[in-house]
C-alpha cells in the first residue's frame, strides 16, 4: 500500500503523548466500536456514533473532537464510496468561522488525512489538495461498508501547536466487523518482515524499534520520505484516540542510519490495545507494516461475538447487541 504514515508536527527525537485537546467546541469522543446492527444503511450522522467525554477532564486525546480552539472540521463530502474513487471534500473553519487558507507545513505536507474503519481496518493516509477558497479535496475509496474516522492533522498558520481534529462517516452497505488482530511482533508486506521490539507501557515512554528486512537480509538503505526514515501512528482501539509518535533522529543528522532499525518514542495514558501502523519507504515504494499491542493487562473481545441479554428486573430481556 504506497500510504504514508505520518501525521502531524513530528518533534523529532523527543517522546510524544496523546495531544492534549484542551479547548473549545464540544468534545465528541466515541468510546467503543460500533456493533453491526444499524449500519447497513450508511443513514448514520455524525453525531449519532459519538458520546461526549467527561465534562472536567483535563485532557482529551487527539481525534476525539470535531472541533478545539475555535477549529471545526466540516466535512462537505457526508458519505464514503465503496470500491470506485470519487473526490472527498473538507474545510476547516477558523476561529472567525471563515476557511482556513493558510499553513504550517509539518513533514512536508500542510494536512495530513487519515482515513479508518472503527473496528481499525482499511486504514488509509493520504495528502489532500487545497482551493484557494479553503477547501481539501483528495480522491477517496474504502474497500468495504462501515463507520470510519476521518482524521485531519494540521497547523494552521495562525497557531504554534498542530491540531488533530475527528469526524464519522458511513460508507452505506451491510458492516461486517472484523476482530482486533492478534498482538504480534512480526508483520510481513510484500517481500518484506518488520519485527516491533520493546513495549507500551501506560503513562511511561516507552522506546519501540521496528526493525526491516528483507529476504531475511536486513535492510541499511531505506529511504527518506516526508522527512523521516519511518512514520507511526497508534489508534487505541475503542475510541480510536490518536496518538503521534515521534523518530528519534532524523536523514542527515549524522547520527541517525537507514535501517535496519527505526526508533520511535511513545507515551500511551492507559492500558488497552493499540493498532500501530508504520510507513517506511524502499526501492522507491512506500509499504505500511500493522501490528496490535498491548498495554498493560488487557481482556481480548471478539467484536463478532453475541452477548446474551441480561434480565430486567421485571423479568424482560433487553435486546440482544453485539459487543465490540
Amino acid at each position: 500500500m504506497k500510504t504514508s504514515i505520518k501525521v502531524g508536527s513530528y518533534a523529532l527525537g523527543l517522546a510524544v503523548i496523546f495531544t492534549a485537546a484542551l479547548g473549545a467546541g464540544g468534545a465528541l469522543g466515541p468510546v467503543a466500536r460500533p456493533s453491526p446492527a444499524g449500519h447497513d444503511s450508511g443513514e448514520h450522522g455524525t453525531d449519532s456514533q459519538e458520546t461526549p467525554v467527561a465534562a472536567g477532564a483535563d485532557e482529551i486525546p487527539g481525534g476525539l473532537q470535531i472541533a478545539e480552539d475555535g477549529y471545526l472540521l466540516t466535512p462537505i463530502t457526508t458519505s464514503l464510496n465503496t470500491g470506485t474513487a470519487a473526490d472527498f471534500r473538507f474545510r476547516v473553519t477558523g476561529p472567525d468561522g471563515r476557511p482556513v487558507t493558510a499553513y504550517t507545513p509539518t513533514h512536508d505536507k500542510d494536512l495530513h488525512l487519515i482515513v479508518v474503519r472503527r473496528d481499525l481496518s482499511g486504514f488509509q493516509h493520504l495528502h489532500p489538495q487545497l482551493a484557494a477558497d479553503g477547501t481539501w479535496s483528495v480522491p477517496l475509496a474504502v474497500s468495504s461498508a462501515g463507520q470510519y474516522r476521518i482524521f485531519a492533522d494540521f497547523q494552521p498558520a495562525a497557531r504554534t501547536e498542530p491540531l488533530t481534529l475527528g469526524v464519522d462517516l458511513p460508507a452505506a452497505g451491510a458492516y461486517e466487523p472484523k476482530p482486533l488482530p492478534t498482538p504480534s511482533r512480526t508483520a510481513i508486506v510484500d517481500d518484506y518482515t518488520v519485527t516491533l521490539a520493546g513495549d507500551l507501557v501506560p503513562g511511561s515512554a516507552s522506546k519501540l524499534t521496528l526493525t526491516v528486512t528483507k529476504a531475511g537480509a536486513p535492510v541499511t538503505d531505506l529511504q527518506p520520505y516526508l522527512a523521516a526514515y519511518g512514520h507511526l501512528v497508534a489508534l487505541r482501539d475503542g475510541d480510536l484516540a490518536y496518538l503521534h509518535v515521534h523518530p528519534d533522529g532524523a536523514p542527515g543528522d549524522g547520527r541517525t542510519k537507514a535501517g535496519p532499525g527505526i526508533t520511535f518514542y511513545a507515551q500511551v495514558p492507559s492500558a488497552g490495545a493499540y493498532r500501530l501502523f508504520l510507513d517506511f519507504q524502499h526501492a522507491g515504494t512506500v509499504r505500511t507494516a500493522e501490528f496490535t499491542a498491548l498495554a498493560g493487562n488487557v481482556p481480548r473481545v471478539d467484536p463478532s461475538e453475541k452477548v446474551e441479554p441480561t434480565p430486567s428486573p421485571s423479568g424482560e430481556h433487553d435486546t440482544d447487541h453485539t459487543h465490540n
